[in-house]
């Protein structure tokens, strides 16, 4: 009867599709030709036809309302009156109703969209209501949409986030960065915003966010630099040179100069990269761009390496304890010759040489213009030269990278040692994940993977190992 039901209805909606108007004469009446009156009655009679279904116990026929809803019945007016039925139904269904009407499109239906988010008890129709308002609405509604970041359901606060991310309007952003000023909003809220407006791209809004890379609270100022991390440009670097000056030494101080040397990653040119921070530095006092060249070590390139060399032989111990780590901080392979050559210096501290070795652990296996051999010759180099397991097994994890057989063939005897086995074990996993590495070495591959079942002792590696045995893939998790 359901399936019958469902049949009819088709049915009636492809002839209004096709024929573009349905009409049903009363009793007794002439076929005459329709008046421009009587040519409107269709559209009624389709919009109260949408109307029952809309409201139906079954799931199916309302589901076929809602398509009806999307594409048919045009007009603000038919949104209106779309809209209005919200009140009348059930959760389930106010929940399908309110998404025929975001994927409307009509702003017609907020009047009611808003009333049912005021009124409504269930927290999951209250969110999708709130993602309703991100589609449909405009930055009059951006006060609304705030208020529900701190609601006490979940559901709700991430509708509200979403919905702040998606909101349209050329002012919103602005708007937003301007609310992050006001007391009315703790220091959480404040994290919320400034991590939208980095989901929303909004780069015009820099200048609002740099001061609060130096705000006294922690969660403000740790989302701030992110968000600069991935907005800013090399024009706001005299501003990012005060972040990271201004962080305290340690982890704050290490995120702020990664967020610097992401703005600079960004310009095209690779070797001269560190020319607009140099142009940052330059007007700084003495003692500060000491401060900074750890920073400019993370940026690398061609203009930096001879500020950072000279500061490494200079008599002052302080700067040559910056030069050091701005040499280990190098984001390529570039300075491995000298990162080992004071790794191997005996006349460098034990400090200085630990450092220089962890920055070659670091850089050695990395992707870049050098041969896979030479990359692998590096770090066998760099293993020869660790004395403590743990930067051993960081050898072991690194050199993955690597995706040759040869690279294979480094790791197995490590799956002999108890100390390193579970690593190399997960190396190897690592590296037959990739087919075009795995199949051309296939046989030698499956032994290695045999070996890898019985002896790793975690589930998720062994699992691998035998999918890729067959020839099978693997998603890694998100």
């Amino acid at each position: 009867m359901m399936k019958r039901r469902i049949a009819i209805a088709l049915a009636i909606f492809t002839s209004w599709a096709c024929v573009g108007t349905l009409r049903f004469p009363a009793f007794g009446e002439d076929d005459a030709p329709a008046t421009a009156e009587a040519s409107a009655e269709p559209d009624s009679e389709l919009l109260r036809m949408v109307l029952d279904l809309v409201g139906d116990k079954d799931k199916d026929l309302r589901a076929l309302g809602f398509e009806q809803v999307r594409t048919e019945v045009k007009g603000p007016a038919a949104t209106r009156e779309i809209a209005a039925q919200l009140r009348k139904l059930a959760p389930e269904a106010q929940i399908g109703l309110l998404g025929a009407l975001a994927d409307r499109g009509d702003p017609a239906a907020m009047g009611e969209v808003f009333l049912l988010l005021e009124t409504s008890r269930d927290e999951t129709v209250r969110a999708a209501a709130i993602a309703v308002i991100g589609v449909l609405g405009n930055v009059a509604h951006l006060g609304t949409l705030l208020q529900r970041l701190s609601a006490t359901s979940e559901a709700e606060r991430d509708a509200a986030r979403q919905s702040l991310v998606r909101l349209r309007g050329d002012d919103v952003s602005a708007q937003i960065a301007l609310c992050m000023e006001l007391t009315d909003y703790r220091a959480a809220a404040r994290v919320q915003m400034i991590e939208i407006l980095a989901e929303r791209r909004a780069q015009g809004e820099v200048p609002q966010i740099l001061p609060k890379a130096l705000n006294e609270d922690p969660a403000v100022r740790a989302a701030a630099i992110k968000a600069l991390g991935a907005l800013a440009s090399a024009e706001h670097l005299p501003g990012l040179v005060q972040v990271v000056l201004h962080a305290a030494p340690g982890a704050d101080r290490e995120s702020a100069e990664k967020c610097v040397a992401q703005v600079c990653s960004r310009v095209a040119d690779a070797e001269n990269r560190a020319k607009p921070l140099l142009a940052a530095i330059e007007v700084l006092s003495p003692d500060k761009q000491v401060l900074l060249l750890p920073t400019l070590g993370r940026v690398g390139g061609v203009a930096a390496l001879p500020i950072i060399e000279a500061a490494l032989t200079d008599s002052d111990a302080q700067r040559r304890e910056a030069g050091l780590r701005a040499i280990c901080n190098w984001p390529d392979a570039a300075v491995a010759p000298r990162l080992l050559e004071l790794a191997q210096n005996a006349s460098q501290s034990d400090e200085a040489r630990a450092l220089a070795l962890a920055a070659l652990v670091r850089v050695a296996p990395l992707p870049d213009k050098r041969p896979d051999s030479e990359r692998l010759a590096l770090v066998k180099q760099v293993m020869a030269l660790c004395t403590r397991d743990a930067d051993r097994e960081q050898v072991i994890k690194r050199v993955r990278a690597i995706r040759t057989i040869e690279t294979l063939r480094f790791l197995v005897p490590y799956m002999d040692q108890p100390r390193f086995a579970q690593q190399a074990c997960e190396s190897l996993v690592e590296l037959a994940h990739h087919r075009g590495l795995r199949e051309p070495n296939k046989e030698e591959f499956d032994r290695v993977l045999d070996r890898v079942i019985a002896t790793s002792q975690d589930a998720a590696v062994v699992e691998r190992a035998g999918r890729y045995k067959k020839g099978q893939t693997w998603v890694r998790p998100k």
